[in-house]
């Protein structure tokens, strides 16, 4: 069987709520894409052009900077990564995770929360971020979705 990890950001805890829920679900190791420094309330609001998460995802070299590492991101086969949606696609900090490690031979699942859009061209941005890697298409995971329900998800997902 695979060895599978869910790593995950969480701006606000809706995130960290499903992917600890996929986790039990699918019988993983979690790992939190905490960013060394933590996001205000300020940070986030996307509606000023001078708050730090506006400047980042206009900034498409921007990385910030994760406070800590997968231990052993060999051992893993399977990554479901989560995060919520930014402008239409992945935080920054989720390119960063990404071009951390080396995900060849690896199959990576996207999942994400939204209040209003879908993973717009994450799978692809985040495909070309991890060379060798099989990047499925991944999906939403909104609301409160069952374990029973997240398994199920994380099958089908692992389909296709």
């Amino acid at each position: 069987m695979a060895k599978t990890l869910v790593a995950y950001f969480s701006a606000s805890g809706t995130t960290a709520k499903v992917a600890k829920d996929l986790a039990a679900a699918t019988d993983a190791d979690l790992f939190e894409i905490a960013p060394e420094q933590p996001y205000t309330r300020a940070d986030l609001n996307w509606q000023d052009k001078k708050s730090r998460t506006t400047i980042e995802m206009n900034d498409e070299a921007c990385r910030p900077a994760i406070a800590g590492t997968v231990a052993n991101m060999d051992a893993y086969d399977v990554v479901f990564v989560g995060f919520p949606v930014w402008w239409y696609v992945e935080p920054r900090i989720i390119d960063t995770f990404l071009e951390g490690y080396d995900f060849a031979g690896k199959t990576i699942v996207p999942f994400a929360t939204s209040g209003g859009s879908g993973l717009g061209q994450a799978p692809k941005r985040m495909q070309k971020l991890a060379p060798g890697s099989k990047v499925v298409s991944g999906g939403l995971l909104n609301g409160r979705p069952s374990q029973a329900e997240l398994a199920a998800w994380a099958e089908k997902a692992l389909e296709a």
